[in-house]
């Protein structure tokens, strides 16, 4: 009796410390990505297919951040009943593979439009926006409601929620073909962007170069510092935001043969599932035309208090 009482004390605690990380992480990615969302929404000159695809990464980063206080539930054993057990797996687990088919497609848009400019306006991505949103909202709400169907672990003897109520063949098919794909194709096609503004910038140099014939210029050095400036940061915000989410995925088969115990498993399911939601803020942030709206509304409120 005293071990159950230790180890409900002990999930207790993990829970309360799990809370005081994921609350105000959740607070900040809400918040921000209203501020954001809003921002697109209500400037007419970004209603493009590229910022249609980013709003609709927003919106899913939006219910990434809603769902991340269930994580930390999500992984511990709970007396849940059967129906509130599957809402606090699916949702979540919902919530992070639309944000993740929404990332991706997101830097598919524009790696198409860059690669193949003259191309881009007739592709399929151009041409079936509506369907392409649909498709990568349906398709993780399918792979999500599988547990509803019967793909689960549950046990009916007890009435218990664990980490074993999803089946290992289920999280090694959405982990290993699903979301470590999905991470590796962006890195890729980020990759694939940032030479080829390389390879620009070179021609650019050698046209400035072959005009002025002289040494490198103040122009020069200055697109050379942007694009090093740029690859720098793309690096740590991919280094930050996903290094730890990969980790988590490289645990979990640890996790579930119980060489690592439930306190890291939790802790680093939060800190991975938060740090890869932070990204499109930091590029939605980034963007100036994005908070253009607000930046307005703060300019002409600051010109009403001086008056």
């Amino acid at each position: 009796m005293s071990n159950v009482s230790h180890k409900n004390q002990s999930d207790t605690n993990l829970y309360l410390i799990a809370s005081c990380f994921v609350l105000p992480l959740s607070a900040v990615i809400i918040f921000i990505n209203t501020i954001i969302i809003i921002g697109i929404a209500f400037n007419k000159k970004l209603h493009t297919t590229t910022n249609y695809f980013f709003l609709s990464l927003l919106f899913a980063d939006f219910f990434t951040g809603v769902a991340l206080p269930f994580i930390p539930r999500m992984l511990m054993t709970q007396g849940f009943q059967y129906g509130k057990c599957l809402f606090i797996f699916i949702c979540p687990n919902f919530f992070f593979l639309s944000f993740l088919a929404n990332l991706v497609m997101v830097h598919y848009e524009r790696y198409l439009y860059i690669v193949h400019p003259l191309h881009y306006a007739c592709s399929w991505v151009q041409r079936y926006v509506y369907g392409v949103l649909l498709v990568v909202w349906v398709l993780p709400l399918i792979y999500a409601c599988l547990p509803a169907f019967g793909w689960n672990g549950w046990a009916n003897d007890n009435n218990s929620c664990s980490t074993k109520f999803l089946p290992s063949a289920y999280i090694y098919l959405e982990n290993y073909v699903f979301l470590l794909p999905g991470i590796f194709a962006t890195a890729v096609m980020t990759y694939r962007v940032l030479s080829i503004a390389r390879k620009q910038l070179h021609d650019i140099q050698k046209l400035h170069r072959a005009v002025n014939r002289g040494g490198i210029s103040e122009a020069e050095q200055k697109m050379t510092l942007r694009h090093a400036k740029c690859t720098a940061a793309v690096t740590v915000v991919f280094l930050l935001c996903w290094v730890p989410y990969i980790a988590y995925i490289q645990v979990i088969p640890l996790t579930l043969r119980l060489y690592v115990n439930e306190s890291t498993h939790v802790i680093l399911s939060c800190v991975g599932s938060g740090s890869a939601a932070i990204m499109p803020l930091i590029v939605g942030l980034s963007n100036k035309q994005y908070t253009e709206l607000w930046r307005n509304l703060f300019r002409n409120r600051c010109k009403c208090w001086v008056r």
